[in-house]
């Protein structure tokens, strides 16, 4: 039996219908709000046949903060993808997400201790590299500095990662992974499941860029290295790194809308200051904060060099999977998804 955590989120969904696919017994977590007949429906963007595999998912709730109901979830359980997570760029959430995302792995790690968990796979993030390597990239050596300002998302996620080695340091068999922005379909309407959204009805971005990576590519090589007993390292998932602008221009040429238009960072350095005079009274000023600013305007090139040396993996390119998930947005309401 394999459990994967936030299994109706954007990549939890499709490692869940990946491991189906190669005839794996899978119970998948859920929360009480979620919405399971559009992850239902959403299997239609990768598999002909959605309903056959989606009635074989054992779903579970469970609570994260409750650890008998976790240790419930991982009874007969010897592998987990540990999925879940809350993704949130505004001050706001700040202690949801370190709940969610601290607190959370580590009440799940605790439950593994004792129980026939044998493997266990984290999703993490590109947000915790911290130094470039001679080549100017970053990649698995750069690691996070405390002495630099980080988002609290990235925060969690390196918190997150400790808990991680510490139950690897126990005996527990452990590998974590480190996605740029997902690419994928369905879950339009959270987390990078908005790109399209966001592409399609905003006419400006900025200036940046980050490094983006195909669901399927995730997916894939999360079960890949679980499969080959590959544990106690971290590997950077990403295909490509991509200007903010080319990746929305790509969007708007595909539906055939104008270019976009960048924001002034000078713009962007005024909502800073507005923010520390205002944004106690101005909700939305909140999210024009150093951090996020930074995020938006630098271009950082991430190194996927280690997991295609190690699986002598290829991935998708940004545009193919791009063009492929932008017809699933397209068609999303003929598939109710």
């Amino acid at each position: 039996m394999i459990l994967v955590t936030g299994a109706t989120g954007i990549l939890g969904r499709v490692i869940v219908l990946e491991l189906l696919k190669r005839g794996k017994t899978v119970r998948a977590t859920k929360r009480k709000s979620s919405n399971l007949q559009e992850v239902r429906k959403s299997f239609q963007f990768y598999t002909e046949t959605p309903n056959e595999y989606f009635d074989s998912i054992e779903w579970i709730e469970v609570d994260f903060e409750d650890i008998h109901s976790l240790q419930n979830a991982l009874n007969g359980v010897e592998e987990v993808y540990h999925c879940a997570a809350k993704v949130s760029f505004h001050p706001k959430d700040e202690k949801k997400m370190y709940q969610t995302n601290i607190e959370g792995t580590k009440q799940l790690l605790f439950a593994c201790q004792n129980s026939s968990v044998k493997k266990f796979l984290f999703v993490s993030s590109i947000a915790v590299l911290d130094g470039l390597n001679e080549n100017g990239e970053l990649d698995e050596s750069s690691d996070f500095n405390p002495k630099i300002d980080h988002s609290a998302y990235a925060i969690s996620k390196h918190f997150s990662e400790m808990e991680v080695w510490r139950a690897s340091a126990e005996g527990l068999n452990t590998v974590i992974v480190n996605p740029g922005l997902i690419i994928g379909s369905g879950n339009w309407k959270e987390s990078s499941g908005t790109l399209f959204m966001e592409f399609e009805k905003n006419d400006y971005t900025f200036s940046g860029g980050t490094s983006y990576v195909d669901v399927r590519d995730v997916a894939q090589i999360s079960i890949e290295l679980m499969e080959k007993n590959i544990f106690g390292e971290r590997f950077i998932l990403i295909s490509e790194n991509k200007k903010y602008q080319d990746v929305a221009n790509f969007i708007k040429q595909k539906l055939g809308k104008p270019t976009v238009k960048i924001v002034p960072n000078n713009l962007l350095k005024v909502g800073v200051f507005l923010n520390t005079i205002l944004g106690w009274l101005i909700s939305p000023l909140k999210m024009a904060n150093k951090v996020n600013v930074q995020s938006v305007t630098e271009f950082n090139k991430i190194s996927n060099k280690k997991i295609k040396d190690k699986l002598n993996y290829q991935f998708i390119t940004v545009e193919e999977s791009l063009a492929f998930h932008l017809e699933n947005y397209l068609k999303r309401k003929e598939v109710g998804s």
